[in-house]
């Protein structure tokens, strides 16, 4: 066997090894990046007439367009993390050397030269690559992550609105139909000569401010059924009501405890891993002040004597002037500015769940107040008012009067419900979970 035929089997046998010599266990493990492999998928089309919220947020979850577009974009920070574990193309050159030369015979030129280089990177390059780049790839799961709770979140309060809306058709409709006794009341009255006719003129008014109120409500009800299907891309058709309990309210945790929660926030995580990666790119800019050696071997074939000899080379840059000094100082202020984001990140956590905490204490407060005195006592008038104008003791105005104020009570009763239910998922949203773990 020649010479130049052993060196190139010498240069086969190294490019197979090469590679592991290189090459972290890393990349033989498998992906640590969950993929959701939910089985079950629900459509629009099986929510039936009556919509739960377990129901519009799994819809929300499966269909919504945003979180799918979050989706695709973690599959291309995974396919950035297979690109930075990759080695570098080997190069093959070939020369003929005293190309064209008419005493050669056999062929155009009077040695032929074959030589295989590789490019080995030092310094921990590609490590601090890879790195940087599942870094990326953590924090578009992040960003993915608070996306998703923040969508869920919003489709929760609109879900919470349809419930306190189909809870104001109601009262009004309650109300449309006590007022339509009134009248009925008062005209056979005037009827009989007890009242004057100015009376019932006064009820029909009363009447029609009912009729009014009660489209209104309705409208409002349909617009946020409308919202709410928007979520996944649906129609308020698919359902007919929602089925939820307004009236649920559970003692919130302690301030304390949510501090503490606090600290496994999206936001918060995301932020923590957008530091990681600013120091995996510094990493990877100190990592390049580092030259590379490229590894050169060969041989070369002399036709007119069919003698053979073997080339091996490395050559490496010399560090003399450019040691990336640029590119590290860029990427250490950039590490100092994704410091003092996350810095106010925190501060603009703390205080939004101090204010949201805040507003739903007032909110318990406001609730209970509603439950334990004006309702009771907006109901005992009501109904003292109407026995007595029975018995001639209260003029009619009264009586309109006490039913206005019940049901402005319950109205401001179900708004105030609405609210504390919207601030409960406003709060979910920030810890990135649900506030009573206890209750589900």
């Amino acid at each position: 066997m020649s010479i130049f035929s052993k060196t190139l089997t010498v240069i086969r046998r190294l490019w197979v090894i090469l590679p592991f010599c290189v090459l972290p266990s890393s990349v033989f493990s498998e992906s640590s990046h969950p993929e959701n492999t939910a089985e079950t998928v629900i459509s629009s089309s099986s929510i039936g007439d009556n919509l739960t919220l377990q129901q519009a947020l799994a819809l929300t979850l499966t269909h919504n367009p945003t979180l799918v577009a979050f989706s695709a974009e973690i599959r291309a920070r995974e396919a950035l993390t297979l690109q930075a574990g990759l080695l570098p193309n080997p190069v093959l050159n070939a020369n003929a050397g005293n190309f064209a030369n008419a005493t050669a015979k056999g062929f155009d030129g009077d040695s032929v030269t074959l030589q295989l280089s590789q490019l080995i990177e030092l310094g921990g390059k590609r490590a601090a690559r890879i790195e940087a780049a599942a870094a990326g790839r953590d924090v578009a799961d992040w960003d993915y992550e608070i996306r998703r709770v923040t969508i869920l979140a919003h489709a929760t309060q609109a879900f919470i609105e349809v419930l306190g809306a189909q809870a104001h058709a109601e009262l009004a409709a309650q109300s449309l139909k006590l007022a339509q006794k009134v009248v009925e009341t008062v005209a056979n009255q005037v009827k009989a000569g007890k009242v004057s006719p100015v009376e019932e003129t006064r009820v029909n008014v009363t009447l029609a401010t009912a009729k009014s109120a009660k489209l209104r409500a309705e409208r409002e009800w349909a617009v946020s059924k409308q919202t709410l299907a928007a979520f996944w891309g649906g129609s308020a058709s698919a359902f007919a009501t929602v089925r939820g309990d307004l009236e649920r309210i559970e003692p919130l945790p302690s301030i304390e405890s949510l501090n503490h929660r606090l600290k496994q926030s999206p936001t918060l995580r995301r932020w923590l891993s957008e530091l990681s990666r600013q120091q995996a790119l510094l990493h990877s800019e100190q990592a390049k002040a580092i030259p590379d050696l490229t590894v050169k071997l060969g041989g070369t074939h002399f036709l007119d004597n069919q003698d053979s000899v073997a080339n091996v080379g490395i050559s490496i840059p010399l560090p003399v002037f450019d040691r990336n000094q640029g590119g590290i100082a860029a990427a250490e202020r950039h590490l100092d500015k994704t410091d003092a984001e996350l810095r106010a990140v925190r501060f603009r956590i703390d205080s939004e769940l101090n204010a949201i905490y805040q507003r739903l204490d007032a909110a318990q407060a406001e609730i209970e107040n509603y439950r334990l005195t004006i309702l009771p006592s907006a109901q005992s008038a009501y109904q003292a008012v109407q026995k007595g104008y029975r018995l001639g003791k209260f003029a009619l105005l009264d009586v309109l009067d006490t039913q206005r104020t019940l049901f402005n009570a319950k109205a401001q009763y179900l708004r105030a419900l609405t609210a504390y239910h919207q601030g409960l998922a406003d709060l979910d949203r920030l810890i990135g979970g649900t506030v009573n773990e206890d209750s589900q």
